[in-house]
């Protein structure tokens, strides 16, 4: 699988995982997800298994209060 293929397959994952969250009635892009998913991956990106559990796994809770905190920093 070479990285476009790859980064294809992270957007659709994250467009998923927004989609979930609309249904639950946030306001949320793919976009949003990737950035708060990928926040935690300071160094290096790890491999792919944890890269798509990181993003499935992404609840709602963890999700709104890394974008409470993106908020406050911008306020500055």
């Amino acid at each position: 699988m070479d990285d476009k293929e790859l980064s294809a397959m992270i957007e659709q994952l994250c467009h998923s995982k927004a989609e979930e969250f609309r249904l639950l009635g946030y306001h949320v892009e793919g976009a949003d997800i990737w950035k708060c998913v990928s926040s935690q991956y300071k160094k290096e990106m790890p491999p792919l298994h944890k890269i798509v559990n990181d993003i499935l796994s992404l609840k709602a809770n963890k999700y709104m209060n890394w974008a409470m905190l993106e908020a406050y920093k911008g306020v500055n």
